[in-house]
């Protein structure tokens, strides 16, 4: 219920913000604002001036997660960032996200990199798995034969669990236990392209996924997952409890 209300006050606020800079507050197809910016980092800047106008601290309340979708705009071989004019090759790339990494407080990057670029997933790996929450989602796709060669590659360190994109409940189910077994974080996510159906924040309870990614605080097909949290957690009083910062433990 906490971390719903922090959530949903630092949304509101972040509309509030976008108003006063005069910034368009239309929605994206995951409910999130998406406003014209001059760049990546202002982005951040405008998350952080919003967490802290809602009286919280980040780096210590409220962390930054990132979602960098690279296959994207991962074209022959580079990273091709329109917004800043600048093309980067795998490690000038990597040394790009452990700049922001350095200046922001950013515990979670998912699709740091292409899902065909795995040799460079290994030196991102290597940069920054102790310290930030690597998430494969085009990466691994739910699919446990792609996760078992992260593992045996030491490839990211976390999984994003869509459970249409593998087709059943069955082979989610075995994609999450074999991340859990392997101390990797798993995270249930929905899509893009959502109904009001709410069976992922039952399966993120029912699994101890400890983490869900269900999009903005706008539009029903996003609010009803967050309405079945609460549902759930009014139902557990007293025999459940919810993770926090222990979900993070190994990189704070």
């Amino acid at each position: 219920q906490d971390a719903i209300a922090c959530a949903a006050k630092i949304f509101h606020e972040l509309k509030s913000v976008l108003n006063k800079k005069k910034l368009s507050t239309n929605t994206g197809d995951e409910g999130g604002f998406a406003p014209d910016l001059k760049s990546n980092r202002e982005a951040i800047e405008i998350i952080i001036e919003s967490i802290e106008g809602s009286g919280y601290v980040p780096g210590e309340d409220v962390y930054i997660g990132l979602d960098i979708a690279s296959s994207e705009f991962y074209r022959e071989g580079l990273y091709v960032l329109d917004s800043l004019d600048k093309k980067f090759d795998s490690e000038a790339f990597i040394g790009y996200l452990s700049d922001l990494v350095k200046d922001y407080p950013i515990l979670s990057i998912e699709d740091g990199l292409s899902e065909g670029d795995w040799e460079s997933w290994e030196l991102l790996t290597q940069i920054l798995g102790e310290t930030v929450q690597l998430v494969g989602d085009d990466l691994f796709v739910t699919n446990t034969e792609l996760l078992q060669r992260g593992i045996d590659t030491n490839v990211a360190n976390s999984i994003l669990i869509k459970f249409n994109q593998i087709g059943t409940l069955t082979e989610t189910i075995e994609a999450i236990q074999l991340a859990q077994k392997n101390k990797y974080n798993v995270i249930v996510s929905h899509r893009s392209g959502e109904t009001e159906d709410i069976t992922i924040a039952d399966l993120s309870v029912a699994t101890n996924a400890k983490q869900i990614k269900t999009g903005g605080f706008s539009r029903s097909d996003r609010m009803a997952k967050y309405n079945q949290l609460l549902r759930i957690e009014i139902e557990l009083k007293g025999e459940s409890t919810y993770a926090g910062k222990s979900a993070f433990k190994q990189f704070l």
